[in-house]
């Protein structure tokens, strides 16, 4: 497991664009788990929507790529020490299937597909309570 303080160390972003919290578990080069939890305090709440809360769906697919940037950390270390960073350059298929609101935990589940020339391609898929809420194909390059 990876807590928020080892996330900190390894991906550049920090409050309020830091959107995980936790690593519950990865396999080095293939697949990564982690969690948000979702509080009312979050600052985009209070654009979206007042006085119905929904978690804008392009921070739960940011947060997905922010995943795949753990993951890719934990595989490599070098990279971090050799300050090669992860960027998100492209999604595909993208769904939002159910609204993602305060006091949720989302569940980001993300596996490689393909690698090839330094871009990899990746499944990601958001679940709350079991349920999927978004999925989408990503790209990152190094």
């Amino acid at each position: 497991m990876v807590d928020i303080k080892e996330i900190m160390e390894l991906i550049p972003h920090r409050y309020p664009f830091l959107l995980l919290d936790r690593v519950l578990e990865f396999e080095e080069n293939k697949k990564i788990v982690a969690i948000k939890n979702v509080t009312i305090n979050e600052p985009f709440f209070q654009g979206h929507f007042p006085g119905e809360p929904i978690m804008p769906g392009v921070l739960i697919v940011e947060a997905m790529a922010q995943s795949w940037g753990v993951l890719h950390f934990l595989s490599s270390p070098d990279s971090k020490a050799n300050n090669k960073d992860v960027r998100f350059i492209g999604i595909d298929k993208c769904r939002f299937r159910k609204p993602v609101v305060p006091g949720d935990q989302i569940r980001f589940e993300l596996e490689a597909i393909a690698f090839k020339r330094s871009i990899w391609k990746f499944n990601g898929n958001a679940f709350v309570d079991g349920q999927l809420a978004a999925e989408a194909v990503l790209l990152c390059a190094m």
